[in-house]
């Protein structure tokens, strides 16, 4: 059975001492998987910082920035100064998984939000 990237990020949250709550599910009369707020996967705390995650492939990574732009409720979530990173999982030539990070940082103004985007390794 393959890994899931939100497994994947699940066991890393741990290790680094997070408190984790896996965030999306399953909805069966809809046959889709809904994200907290549209978005989130999971949500974990430590020390004081509120971490929302939408985890996925490498390849998928774009696609799901943008996902956190068109969201209805990424300004009311960023006035909660709530920390949102888009995770990324892709296998290197050791077929060993890592992990891309990209820290989102948004900017309400007015009708129109303007994303600024840190990446990380």
């Amino acid at each position: 059975m393959a890994t899931s990237p939100t497994q994947l990020s699940l066991k890393k949250l741990k290790e680094d001492g997070y408190l984790v709550a896996i965030t999306e599910h399953w909805n069966p009369f809809a046959r889709i998987r809904q994200d907290l707020f549209g978005f989130i996967d999971l949500l974990a705390i430590k020390d004081g910082q509120v971490l929302a995650i939408q985890t996925t492939s490498k390849s998928n990574m774009n696609a799901r920035v943008k996902k956190i732009g068109d969201s209805e409720h990424i300004g009311k979530i960023r006035k909660c100064n709530w920390q949102i990173e888009v995770w990324g999982w892709s296998k290197n030539k050791s077929n060993r998984w890592e992990l891309k990070v990209i820290d989102v940082s948004w900017v309400h103004i007015k009708d129109n939000m303007k994303c600024m985007v840190n990446q990380l390794i």
